[in-house]
Order: C-alpha cells, then structure tokens, then sequence
C-alpha cells in the first residue's frame, strides 16, 4: 500500500510539474536516472535509494562475463528495499543477480554534495553493501553522498576458466566495481552529487580492490581521492595461470566436463557447493594480474609511481587479528622466518604465544605494508595522511575481539546491531571525531577541521595520527624501528 500510494502522489505531481531530477517529491526523494525514474524512502533527516541496479544481472549467458549495461527506461519505480546480496557461502537468501549499490543523501539539500562510495570488505568471498553497520545516515545527514556497492565474490567474482571467461582476466569483481563508478559519474547529480568529487573509502578487501583502481588506467577518472583502510599493501597477486589452474579445479569440482556442459547453465546451489569445498582446502578467489585492468602488484605500482596522484588516507588497526587455535598458532610463528626468542626481543610486552602470532601477523600483513605505501605516495607529492587506530569501546574492554574491521562502527556510527553494540558517550566522542576526519576529507582533500586535533600529514619522519583509548594526537609513529627490523 505505501509503494502504491507513493507512485499515485509522485506520477500526480510529476503530471502537473514536469519531471524534475534530485528533488522531493512530496514526502518521498525522487530521482531521474537513465534507469528509470526512482522513488526513494526518507527517514529523519535522510532520503535512501536501495537496491538500485548499476548492471544487467549477471546470470545465464552473462555469468563470468563484463558487466553489461543496463536497459534505458522511463519507467517509475520504488527504491525503498535492498537488492539480494551476491552470492556466497556465508550468507543466506543471497543470489546471482545482486549488480546494486544503496544512495544515502540529506533530504531536502541542494547540490552539489561530495560523494563517498564504499566498498565492502570480505575477503573477496563474502560481504554485503546491504550490511546495517554499513548505513550512510550518518555520513549523509553532514551533508555527503554516501554510495555503497555489491560486486560479485568468490568463484563467480574472481575465476579464469577457457570455458568460463573466454580467455579474459576472471576479474569480474573489479569489473563490476568500475561499472559501479562509471554510474555514480553518469548519475550521482541526479541524487544531488558532484560527479567531480568522489571518495572511495573501504577496508581489507575493500581497500586491497581501491588500491587497485589507484593503479588502474579505466578507473583513475572516476574517483578523486581514496580511503585505505587496513590495506594488506604486500599481498601478491594471483598469477593468470594460478588463476586458470584454481578454475579447472572448480570445473573438476563441479563434477562436469568443461567442454561439455556449459558451467553457466548449472544451478547456484551447486555453485555454492563447489565454492566451499575448495575453500575448505584453501583455495583462494582474489583479484589476478592480468596485464590489464590488475597489472602489477600494489606495492610494486605504488613503488613505480604508477598509481594515481591523489589525496589519500590510509591506516590500520593495532590487532587486526587474533588466533585461537594452537596449530594456527605454530603456523603463523614459523612463518616469521626466525626464532620465538627473536619475536620476543621485537614484543618484549607479550607473554602468551598466541599474542605474539597475532602481533606478528598485524605487523606484517597490515602494519609495515601500509607504512611502506604512505612513504610511497607521500614521496610522489600527494596529500597523503597515515593512521593507527587502537581505540577498543568501552565495554568491550574486558575481553576485546580482533581489531580488523573496529572503525568502520565508528565510521559509520551505527549502535545496536549485531557486531555493533551500544556506544557509551566516551565511544561516541571518538566517533563524531573519526568521523569529522573522514567527512572532511571528503569534501577537501584535507581531514582537518576546527575542533579536532591537527592531523599531521604523513610526509615527514612517518608521523601518523594515533587513535588510541586514551587521546588522538598526531605524532611520530613508535613502532618504527620495530617494522624497519621486520623487512630487514
């Protein structure tokens, strides 16, 4: 009933005053896109647009295929409900059509407004834009754009088969991100936002796949200025044959001959099926170098100056892990090359084993990866501003989870939720601040603003901006001789 009564208020005032692009509707947020014309929700102070297709489901003959443009229509729709989410083991009701990306603005604001695009992390085979802990409320009621993608995951986002991808990348995952931004640029100012001034901002494999867009020649236009949130900096890219070999093991996996049967007619569930036994033997579906659209390592085309020469905050958590069992454990302190009595020497702080697999292992995936590519860009002459957050809520104290993925509850500011508790009024201090920074970044370049503590940029003697329980301050980072002996 309310759709309805939405589409009878829209088209009746549409019929008497014309359409008109980025403006209410009566009660209801309109927008004219070159999808149709979409009628959005409004709670409190912001308007919401979900679930709104940015491609042609990619299903049937468009499984492992590019993104393909969606149909031209002037037709009226709702936008007040998420699309599915893609695909993937670890999710529920989740479906091969999930092209969609959500607009959050402020209702009733005049344009044009900075635009932040958020891509959700996951390793590459899980996630969702759709996620309530990632609401652009609060970063829309400042005044911002807030977009945030689905893009496809696992086998069907990430694999090169001869019988899948024709011969392509198998980085379809990618591909559906830069036909995300390719919409925002054709579209945002018709939700009132500056096609000329768009953030990405994302964590672990969000930022993994931001970096690369840095260094992409196709997606270097569409984006202004990018956010790195514990960015795995060193990470190798996939071979294009480590990729193939994964993709014939996923043929074999299917149970059908490759050559025979067309793995685009076989069912989801069967997907799926295939998809978790091989991730129970470690397989891994990430970006690949391609040679196009992926064609180096991040820290190779950071080092070579390839990337794009834009404003960039980056960072990482102080505990990005934690490690339960005593055989990951063992793996993660072998790994290290050395002795335990030699990590010690590095933590001298820690007692318990595990503690010092997981400080290890932050330092090196996270820690040192991410200083290296703030030096990186900072030296090619862009704006460039490092951080560590450390902070741990308030309640959560006692016995706190991993650090991987902290900020992004203060980022976006969501309470209540599973994996966002209740804030106390300490939590949401740190929260409006980290967030200020976040905002103003996105309308500048520059993170700075009156009432926050000055945020020194990364240029020099590694400064970095230290979130921690106790205070935020710029400073010199302490643990730099610590990381220097890591990649001796």
């Amino acid at each position: 009933m309310r759709s309805l009564l939405a589409l009878a208020l829209a088209t009746a005032i549409l019929c008497c005053a014309g359409l008109a692009a980025a403006q209410p509707v009566g009660q209801f947020p309109f927008a004219l896109t070159r999808e149709g014309q979409m009628l959005g929700a409004v709670e409190g102070e912001v308007a919401s647009f979900k679930g709104l297709a940015y491609a042609a489901p990619p299903v049937g003959p468009l499984r492992w295929r590019p993104p393909q443009a969606t149909a031209e229509s002037s037709d009226m729709r709702t936008a007040y409900d998420f699309g599915s989410s893609c695909l993937q083991p670890s999710l529920q009701d989740t479906s091969e059509d999930c092209l969609t990306l959500n607009v959050f603005r402020p209702f009733g604001v005049d344009g044009p407004l900075p635009v932040m695009v958020f891509i959700h992390g996951g390793a590459f085979v899980s996630g969702t834009a759709n996620d309530p802990l990632f609401d652009g409320a609060k970063l829309a009621q400042a005044g911002l754009i807030v977009v945030s993608v689905n893009y496809r995951l696992g086998a069907l986002g990430w694999l090169s088969h001869p019988a899948l991808s024709e011969g392509g990348s198998g980085n379809f995952g990618l591909m559906d991100q830069i036909a995300a931004l390719h919409w925002v640029h054709d579209n945002i100012a018709a939700f009132g936002g500056d096609p000329a001034n768009v953030t990405l901002f994302g964590s672990g494999a969000g930022a993994t796949s931001i970096a690369l867009l840095m260094l992409c020649r196709e997606a270097r236009d569409l984006f202004q200025k990018a956010i790195l949130q514990s960015v795995p900096g060193r990470a190798r890219l996939r071979s294009q044959q480590e990729t193939e070999t994964l993709g014939s093991q996923f043929v074999t996996a299917l149970g059908q001959d490759g050559n025979r049967t067309d793995p685009r007619a076989i069912e989801p569930d069967r997907l799926l099926a295939a998809e978790k036994r091989l991730l129970a033997k470690s397989a891994r579906y990430a970006p690949t170098a391609d040679g196009v659209l992926a064609a180096e390592d991040i820290a190779a085309g950071f080092a070579a100056g390839h990337e794009g020469r834009i404003p960039l905050i980056i960072g990482s958590n102080d505990d990005e892990t934690r490690f339960d069992s005593e055989r990951d454990v063992k793996d993660e302190l072998a790994s290290s090359g050395t002795g335990i009595d030699e990590l010690r020497k590095l933590y001298p702080d820690v007692a318990k084993p595990s503690d010092l697999a997981a400080r290890f292992y932050t330092d090196k995936v996270y820690s040192e990866p991410v200083r290296l590519l703030s030096r990186l860009h900072a030296a090619s002459g862009a704006p460039t501003f490092r951080y560590r957050f450390a902070y741990v809520p308030e309640a959560r104290r006692g016995n706190p989870e991993e650090g991987h993925g902290r900020e992004l509850q203060f980022i976006f500011g969501v309470e209540g939720l599973p994996g966002a508790g209740i804030f106390t009024r300490r939590d949401r201090e740190v929260a409006s601040r980290l967030r200020a920074y976040w905002i103003n970044f996105a309308r500048s370049g520059d993170p700075n603003g009156p009432d926050l503590p000055h945020w020194d940029a990364a240029a020099k003697d590694d400064r970095l901006l230290l979130i921690t329980n106790d205070h935020i301050t710029s400073g010199d980072d302490a643990w730099s001789e610590r990381l220097d002996r890591l990649v001796r």
